[in-house]
């Protein structure tokens, strides 16, 4: 069946007209598809990363290489998502020599128009794209999707909010008995950013 608007629709959860380049702190929350713990275990409030965890933490770390404006804050690698704070230190200068995490990143996928160099969402799906392909290599797949379509943002206002969600995560591993996104949870209710005091 060929793509029709009226029936084949996704909307977007990005704020409209928001320009997702300008420097700010962005509180970013990326799953794993159907919520599957593909990193690791909690065991007695720490994360134990396995080698899947190993391969998401090492990337993470990696983004200021390949997108120089951007610093990175406080992040957690649980079993099933990553919470880490991005900061967009100034607006990037010569963002097309920029490079991706990944450099064959399709640019054909984006939904909602053209990707923008160096902005939130095109360093999310460049981070997304690199992890699962090193992933793929280890499972012998290709094109095996680990990621849930799209990610959670916040954009941090002052000084407390930035201070609660750091607190978060931090205390991220200590609470996961406890978090809808541990799939053992009774809830299993996905209402992470709900419980953060902003």
């Amino acid at each position: 069946m060929s793509y029709d608007p009226r029936i084949h629709h996704r909307h977007s959860i990005r704020i409209k007209g928001y320009d997702y380049t300008q420097p700010g702190i962005y509180f970013i929350t990326i799953c794993t598809k159907g919520r599957q713990c593909l990193f690791g275990d909690v065991t007695k409030g720490e994360m134990q990363l396995n080698c899947l965890g190993q391969i998401a933490w090492n990337c993470w770390q990696t983004i200021p290489d390949h997108f120089p404006h951007i610093e990175l804050d406080i992040f957690v690698v649980m079993p099933n998502h990553l919470h880490g704070i991005l900061i967009i230190t100034d607006k990037p200068v010569g963002a097309q020599q920029c490079c991706a995490l990944n450099q064959h990143l399709d640019h054909n996928t984006e939904q909602f128009g053209q990707p923008v160099n160096s902005s939130i969402p095109t360093i999310i799906r460049s981070y997304k794209s690199v992890v699962s392909k090193r992933i793929n290599l280890i499972w012998q797949t290709k094109g095996q999707s680990i990621w849930q379509r799209n990610f959670y943002e916040h954009i941090g206002r002052d000084q407390k909010s930035l201070d609660n969600i750091r607190q978060y995560i931090l205390d991220n591993p200590q609470r996961w008995a406890d978090d809808p996104e541990n799939l053992q949870h009774k809830s299993n209710k996905p209402n992470f950013l709900f419980d953060i005091p902003f």
